[in-house]
Formats: C-alpha cells, structure tokens, sequence
C-alpha cells in the first residue's frame, strides 16, 4: 500500500470527516471567550493553532480507541465489519500507536494553551477512551459520548481564559444534549444486532419508538440551551437568527426518521449535524464580529 492509500486509510478509520461535529464548538467557545475577556472576537493564531491542533488530536485518539477496542463487536456487525482494524487493513498495534501519538500530540497542544487546559487533561483521557467500554455496561453511553465531546465547546472558552465561566459550562450543556440526541438516532440502526450481542444503547432499552421521542426531547433541550448561551454572553440577533436556523435543522431531523422508517438515519447523524455545527460556528462569527464593531 503507497503512502496516500496508507493516510487514506488511517483518516477513513477515524472518520476524520466527522471532526466538524465538535470543532466548529470548539471555535465557537474561543470566539465568545475572546470577545468576552478581550473586547475582540479574534483571539490570536497561537490560540487558533494550538486549539485545532489539541480537538484533532483528541478526536483522532478518541477514534482510534473505539475502533481497536470494539474489534470484535464490529466483526460481528456486517454494518460494521468492513471497518478497519476487523478487516485487517490496520492492525490493533497500529492503531494503539495512532492512539497514544494523538494523546502526546493533545498534551503537548494543551500545554501551549495554558495550565488549566493541561491540567484538565488526564481526566479528558479518561472520557475519551472510556467511552466505548460503556455500550458493554449502561444504556447510558450516549451521555458519556455526550459529556466527551461538549468537552470541546468549553474548551474552546478555558483555552482563551484559562478558566470555567457560565457560558462554557452552557456550551458544554448544548454539546451534550445535541450528542445524545444524534448518537440515539445513530443506534437505531444497530438495534436488532446490539440486542442480540448485549450491547447497551437507549433504543435497545427503551425500544425504537420511545428512543427517538428521548432523543427529540433532548434536542429540544439542546435548542433552550442554545438561546440560554445568547443570553449568557449578550448576543446579538445575529447569533439568535443561527440559533433559529439550527432549531430548524434538528427539527428537520427528526421529520425524517420515524419507527417506521429508518433508512435516512445516517443522513440525520452525518449530513444534518455536519451543517448544524457549521451553522453555530458561522452564527458566532457573524454575532462577534457585529458586536466587535459596534461595541
């Protein structure tokens, strides 16, 4: 295999595209930090850098983790079993070594930032390669995954401040309940395997009818979270007008997948969220740059 099949193959294991779901977050907390603690929304390239730098890395190892840990649980998931370490394209070992460079990577990032952020990290560890032993345990593993990834939308903010505020404990909060709510959905397409292998999800206890009515009412807890971050850091209406654009979009989702149909669930996991993020992240850029001219 050349080397560009090679980088190929490492990005498709880690799903490298999926980096926009908690990145633009993670932008937006900077932004709003900076502006807060500035008067700018712009917080420098060092900070821009090294916040890129510390998501991809997290993400990549958090990744690499699932995919070598649940090896033998994709194997047996013909959905999943052409993925790459069951299929013999990487190897666990290669994969680990991608793991562990990606945590050295994030630390290092962190320790650019500021104390806190490096501080914060081996906790970050434990959320990030946690989580997929918690499918083997608790139905409560969409929170976990929850909780991991809102991790990025505060620390966006502490990169900039190098502390907690309310508004990143909110952004964290719209992660969370943005992340259940998509990764039910998502596991509504492996209910009837993950009911025969023992695999823990909400659809599997709740059943697929009350799982998707779970997973709007925390979409919907996701979208009063959004408005209570606009009020939080003295919005403008531009930040309310994206705020209304991505209530739209998740609405949108769930009109799309129902019991009785789930065959566009992968389209509300992936293309749905993949514009949501990019909405927010577009909406604070227009909300900080109006109130940076106009402040």
């Amino acid at each position: 295999m050349n080397a560009a099949a090679q980088v190929k193959t490492y990005l498709d294991l880690v799903k490298f595209e999926h980096t926009v779901f908690a990145l633009p977050f993670a932008y937006a907390g900077m932004l709003l930090a900076s502006l807060a603690v500035n008067g700018t929304g712009w917080p420098g390239w060092s900070v821009l850098i090294w916040v890129t730098v510390a998501m991809a890395s997290a993400r990549t190892a958090a990744m690499g983790a699932n995919r070598v840990i649940d090896r033998f649980i994709d194997a047996r998931n013909p959905r999943t079993a052409g993925r790459e370490v069951p299929s013999g394209k990487i190897t666990p070992a290669q994969a680990w070594t991608l793991v562990v460079v990606s945590l050295v990577v994030m630390a290092f990032a962190a320790a650019q930032l500021n104390p806190l952020c490096l501080w914060l990290m081996p906790l970050a560890v434990v959320f990030l390669i946690g989580y997929p032993y918690t499918k083997r345990y608790t139905w409560l593993c969409h929170a976990w995954l929850g909780i991991t990834d809102g991790a990025a939308a505060a620390g966006g903010w502490i990169a900039v401040t190098g502390e907690f505020a309310p508004p990143a404990w909110l952004l964290w909060a719209v992660v969370i309940f943005w992340m259940i709510g998509l990764d039910v959905i998502y596991a509504t397409m492996d209910y009837d395997f993950d009911r025969r292998n023992n695999v823990k999800s909400i659809p599997v206890r709740f059943g697929i009818p009350r799982a998707l009515k779970i997973a709007a009412g925390s979409h919907a807890l996701t979208f009063l979270l959004l408005l209570a971050v606009g009020v939080a850091v003295g919005a403008s209406g531009w930040y309310y007008v994206a705020a209304l654009v991505m209530g739209g979009i998740l609405l949108y989702e769930h009109r799309i997948v129902n019991p009785n149909d789930l065959t566009r669930a992968n389209v509300a996991f992936f293309d749905a969220n993949m514009w949501l993020a990019l909405t927010m992240l577009a909406g604070v850029i227009v909300d900080v740059v109006w109130r940076t001219l106009n402040g």
